[in-house]
């Protein structure tokens, strides 16, 4: 017997579709797919999640000093004249930073193992490279869907039948984050 469900795809195939839905699902909080992809997908996103929430609250705040260009009322650098060249004026801040203990680092680097890179873009901007930016996914895992799950022992992904597909009757399911 399997251990898990081939999807009728090369194992390639496979691990980037379920890559693609656990990085939808969590960006998301929910996605609409079949029923035997979202109980694959279930088992990737828990693993997930469980890595983040019991890596939350393990690093250390440390400060440092920082150079930062000094910016005048338009936001634009201030540049000074120095041996006939202009040079940006730079200012000493500091900063505050976190610092990943080695537990939280690892699970960092899995979850990077698993997570596609996220760009999110605009709707004004639509189309546009300029307005684009990326989401850090596992800065979201810690930040924002950890806490929501701390005192959760496990279950954190719900399945919901919709119905048939049309086209092949396929049984699809709205798999989201509870």
């Amino acid at each position: 017997m399997a251990m898990y469900r081939k999807l009728g795809r090369t194992s390639s195939q496979r691990k980037a579709l379920l890559r693609n839905q656990v990085t939808n699902l969590l960006y998301h909080g929910k996605i609409v797919t079949t029923e035997a992809r979202a109980k694959e997908l279930r088992k990737i996103a828990e693993k997930m999640i469980t890595l983040a929430v019991k890596e939350k609250d393990n690093f250390e705040t440390v400060t440092v000093k920082a150079k930062v260009a000094r910016k005048d009322k338009d936001g634009k650098r201030v540049k000074e004249v120095v041996d006939g060249k202009k040079v940006t004026v730079y200012d000493e801040v500091d900063k505050e930073i976190k610092k990943d203990k080695p537990s939280r680092l690892h699970a960092r680097r899995q979850m990077l193992q698993v997570l596609y890179p996220v760009k999110e873009v605009p709707v004004e901007g639509a189309g546009r490279k300029k307005n684009t930016k990326e989401v850090d996914m596992v800065a979201k895992m810690f930040d924002e869907i950890a806490p929501k799950y701390a005192d959760r022992k496990g279950g954190y992904t719900r399945i919901v039948k919709i119905g048939q597909r049309k086209g092949d009757g396929a049984m699809e399911v709205l798999i989201e984050l509870v």
